[in-house]
Parts: C-alpha cells; structure tokens; sequence
C-alpha cells in the first residue's frame, strides 16, 4: 500500500496540488496559476494547456515542499472547475480555447435546448435540469452555431479535469458527478443520455464512458510521470468536479449535514440518498462523488467575487501598494473589520449579481446594484453591505433545499466565508442553523486525493475517507435578534429585485 496520494484541483485561476498521508492527513500543498481570457463581455476562455503546465508545476512543488518521492505517490485523484468544455479532434488535438463556467455566451442555445428536447419539464425528466449558460451542452451548440467549421473537426469533448487525467493516462474518461454538469447525463440512471443527445443532434461517441470517481481509470504513463514527478504506473482515479470533491473534504457526505462554500462563486452542497427532482429547475441535481449517491446544490455567480471587486474599487490605492500575495489577501480582513464596525443599515442593500446569476435567479444578464446609498455611508458600510448581499443570497439557496425536505443540521463552512470569525457568525445569523468552520480549508483538492485513497485501498469507503480528514475546528450558532433582522433585510432584497429583472434583458 502507498504511502501518499496526490489530490489535483484544475481551478479557475490556478491548479492546487495536495499529498495526504495513508491517514488521510494533509503533508503539502502547492498553487500554480494560470491566466483567462476575455474575448468579449460575457466570454470567459482558457487554453487546457496552461491546465497541464499549471498541474506539473504545482505537483511538483508540492512534492518538494513535503519533501515526498514521488515514487512514494500511489494514486492520483483530480478535481476540477465544472461545466468547461475541451474539443478534440480525430488526432486527439485541442481545436480551441475552452469555454468556461462562467462564460455567458449561451443564451440563444439554451433556448434551443429547452425546445429540442420538448419543453423545460421534459428537460428535467430527462437530465433533472434545466438548460443554464454554464452548462456544457449549450456550448457544443454555440460552436456548431458559430463556428462550423471548428464543430465539423469535433471528435471528442472533455470536460477540464478530464482533459488533465487525458494527460497522464491517454485515456478518455470522466465520472458521474463532473458528467452531471455538462447537460448531457442521466442523472437518475448515472449514465449518459442518448435520448437527449439524439434530439440535440450529438454524436454519443464523442462523450468519454464515466464511471463512480473513486474508480481506478488508468495508470500514469512515463511520459506524464517524468513531466509530473511521479513513478510511472501511479494509478489515476476519475475524480469529480470541484463541487462534490469538495463535499468530500469537507464531509458532506451523510444527511443533514451541508456546505456553504465562498469562492468566486458561491455554492450550497447538500447530501442526498435519492435523486433529487427539481421540479422547478432552479437548483442543481447531480449524482454525488460517493457511489449510490446524489446531490443538489446551488451555485451564486458572484460571492467570493462580489468582495474581490469591492476590494479592487474601493480598496485600489492599498491594494496598488500591496507588494505580495499575503498583502493583498490582508485587505480582506482589514476589509471584513471595517464591515463589522459599521453600523446595521436597513436601507442599503447590495445585489451580488456582477456577472449574471444562476441561482435563484437563472439570469445571465442579471445585474449588481447597491440600492439605499447615501452620502452618510462609508467604504466600511459598502463592504458590509456586500458581505450581507452576499450570504442573503447563499441563504436562497438553502431556502430552496429546505423546500425540497432535505433536513439541515448543520452548514459547514468553506472558502473565503469560512476564514475570518465575524463573516462566520454572519453566516450563522442568517442561515439560521449551527455552522462549523473546518481544521482544514483545503476542499476539492483534499476530496480528490481522498478519492485516490479511495481507489487505492487505504480506506474502504469514500465515507470513511472523509471522516478521517473531515474535522470541525470551531461552531457558531445564531442570534435570534439578528436573525430576524436579516428575514427582513432577505425579503427587501428579493422584492427589489423583481422591480429591476425587467431592465436586464441583454447585454450591459
């Protein structure tokens, strides 16, 4: 049995690298960035690539600062941004930049989708979601729409962490849980949807075979192991997308329990033991990285990203004088004690919607807005109003998985939320519910190498997995007082936005 395994998370501004030991311990991390592109407004690019330099660079170093062999690394498990789409052609060849998660671009062909496949509900009888900018499908349609020429040379379409498991095994695979976003999958039978894929005119071969992602798919070759650092024949897992390997590392991963992740995007995980059916289509239901078992959640656009621009607006001079990357990370808490000296403020409200939103509201052209502004209210003020603008539309989302009836206990916390004490109470105070902060703030990337560990029989069961690594480092529970204030503050924001939805009807 190995020693170590190797957890890889293809991000959207970098790839993290982690080693856990046998116990599940973390040993080392290590970050490589990698850049995006902005073609027009609304189109978020990547070249996969930098994925692959960005994964040897961090893997490396992260092995370096562990101080690890890489021979003593027995398997390799990924984890990745979601949704993005990676074309190939016959030769196995990247034809061009991949679209994105957050690209928006896709309006046209979610139409498209709704009406090839006989309606929104026969939609979601067949894949249990419905057709959102982010989601893979839309994207094929939009090549085979815009750039024919492109889509006639199609052979093969990866989804980002799957393109990097292309490049250490020369293997095509993917898992069910990463396979749930792309629009094309059988949720309720984990399996791809030919039916679906008929009525859309997609070949089914151009769709890898998925399996559960703690699966064995493959080994590293050599000459992936001499670019990557490790032996030749690590055995490499499918993985999973970033947002169940995440629940993974956090232990999401029985009933009551859910998470509450702050990155760019915003995202409510929770557990489930069935399919879940989504009637209304404003959440996500996907099969989870545990074998037998689901998930729903919701993903806010812009949460984490919310704060990161109020930082670039409000806070520029500091942060053009920030001469290092923990610089620059300490606005935010300089940011977030501003906010919490601010007095409470009823009238102002923020809108988190800067780059259009996906749940609740399933708009791309949704849009941010500060609403009770005066000249009274300082940058402290904003920042507050941007945090609870933020976690009001976490709380949403909760909202919607209650009405679902799936029970929560307790929220635990991840990201940017979960790194500073007062944001943390926030939460409490609005979710309502116990939330816990974790001994660990790695998520997809420790998910992905317990996943490895998995597959490779240090622990019997992803459960088991997660238990080990999972561990709660402090709780918060919620005021009554301010819980009742910020239902107030919950029901004027979503009564101001109905009043603006009719202004966003197209590009800004």
């Amino acid at each position: 049995m190995a020693t170590f395994f190797l957890g890889i998370d293809v991000g959207t501004s970098g790839t993290k690298a982690l080693l856990v030991d046998a116990g599940g311990q973390i040993r080392a991390t290590a970050t490589a960035g990698h850049p995006s592109f902005f073609p027009k407004p609304g189109w978020s690019e990547q070249r996969p690539e930098d994925w692959w330099t960005s994964t040897c660079a961090a893997a490396r170093t992260a092995l370096r600062k562990g101080k690890i062999s890489g021979r003593d690394v027995g398997a390799v498990g990924l984890s990745g941004q979601m949704h993005g789409s990676v074309f190939l052609d016959g030769r196995q060849r990247v034809l061009r930049n991949a679209l994105l998660w957050n690209d928006q671009r896709t309006g046209a062909e979610c139409a498209e989708i709704e009406q090839r496949a006989g309606g929104r509900a026969e939609l979601i009888r067949l894949v249990r979601n419905v057709a959102l900018t982010g989601y893979t499908a839309p994207k094929v349609l939009w090549l085979r729409n815009h750039q024919p020429r492109l889509y006639r040379r199609v052979r093969t379409v990866l989804l980002p962490k799957d393109y990097i498991n292309f490049r250490l095994t020369g293997i095509l695979h993917s898992d069910v849980a990463d396979a749930s976003g792309t629009l094309l999958f059988d949720v309720a039978n984990r399996q791809w949807s030919v039916e679906l894929m008929r009525r859309l005119d997609l070949d089914p071969a151009w769709f890898p075979p998925v399996t559960e992602s703690c699966h064995v798919i493959g080994g590293v070759t050599k000459h992936a192991a001499r670019a990557i650092g490790l032996k030749p024949g690590a055995l490499v897992v499918a993985g999973a997308g970033d947002q169940a390997a995440a629940a993974v590392g956090t232990g999401v991963v029985r009933t009551g329990v859910v998470s509450a992740t702050m990155g760019t995007s915003g995202v409510v995980f929770a557990y489930s033991e069935q399919p879940v059916p989504n009637e209304d289509g404003l959440l996500q239901s996907f099969c989870h990285a545990i074998p037998g078992a689901w998930c729903v959640f919701g993903c806010m656009l812009s949460a984490g990203g919310s704060l990161q621009w109020a930082r670039e607006v409000l806070y520029a001079e500091a942060l053009a004088k920030a001469r290092s990357a923990a610089a620059c990370d300490a606005l935010y808490t300089a940011m977030i004690r501003a906010a919490a000296a601010a007095p409470d403020d009823d009238a102002l409200l923020f809108h988190p919607y800067l780059t259009g939103e996906r749940c609740p509201y399933p708009h791309p052209h949704a849009r941010g807005a500060f609403i009770g502004l005066t000249r009274a209210h300082t940058r402290g003020a904003l920042v507050r109003a941007v945090l609870e603008g933020v976690t009001l539309g976490m709380n949403r989302q909760l909202d919607l998985i209650r009405a679902l009836d799936i029970p929560i206990r307790e929220v635990r916390l991840a990201g940017g939320g979960a790194r500073d004490p007062w944001w943390r109470q926030l939460q409490a105070d609005i979710y309502g519910v116990k939330c816990v902060s974790m001994r660990s703030e790695e998520g997809s990337a420790l998910g992905a190498a317990l996943l490895a560990a998995v597959g490779e029989g240090a622990f019997k069961t992803v459960a088991a997995a997660s238990a080990a690594a999972a561990r709660v480092s402090h709780t918060y529970r919620p005021v009554a007082a301010r819980q009742k204030r910020y239902q107030t503050l919950a029901a004027r924001l979503r009564a101001t936005y109905e009043l603006l939805e009719p202004l966003y009807r197209g590009p800004a």
